[in-house]
């Protein structure tokens, strides 16, 4: 089975799903998503560590990095490998001594874990395929696939730049202010580019 290199594109709330989170892959170098149904738990541990927002003590996938780390390995990459009933499965790919390490885990906690040791994420090409969802059609030419190239970073930029400034906007108003800092600071990065 081949496995398909995956980013992180975002979070999103999914109403449908009483309370639970979309979290959305998307292809590195194609035009699938993988929309995943998250807790809100998993949901907020990844979102603060993309935010790179510290809390004052180690949330859960924090402590299993420590762990990890304290047993001399280190996360290779995660591995989304299946999908049954409805259910992702994943594995986290541990390196130990020259030893490689397999283990069973939720996708949500292996990608919270990924993102903490800034590893990558592969999903098995079946699984996108019965899964995931094509955004556009492929270029029929090459102009048009220079055009896509071209105006996708573009549009993912403002996107980016909306969903942080909509954070903003709400941590002032939860009076979060060291939250709305490192928002502002992260919005000052992104317009400077």
């Amino acid at each position: 089975m081949s496995k398909v290199l995956m980013e992180i594109l975002g979070l999103s709330t999914s109403p449908s799903s009483g309370g639970a989170y979309a979290l959305i892959l998307s292809e590195a170098s194609g035009n699938r998503r993988l929309p995943i149904i998250i807790g809100s738990f998993e949901a907020q541990a990844i979102a603060l560590e993309l935010e790179n927002i510290k809390p004052p003590r180690p949330m859960t996938h924090d402590l299993l990095k420590n762990f990890v780390l304290s047993v001399n390995a280190e996360v290779q990459h995660i591995h989304i490998n299946d999908l049954s009933d409805g259910t992702f499965y994943a594995q986290i790919v541990l390196q130990r001594e020259g030893e490689t390490i397999e283990i069973d885990a939720r996708p949500s906690d292996a990608i919270a874990l990924a993102v903490r040791f800034g590893t990558d994420i592969y999903v098995n090409d079946t699984v996108l395929n019965e899964a995931g969802i094509s955004t556009e059609p492929e270029p029929s030419t090459l102009e048009e696939a220079l055009n896509v190239e071209h105006k996708e970073p573009v549009e993912q930029e403002l996107s980016r730049l909306d969903e942080l400034q909509e954070a903003l906007k709400q941590a002032i108003e939860s009076e979060n202010y060291e939250k709305a800092a490192k928002l502002r600071d992260s919005i000052q990065k992104l317009k400077a580019n």
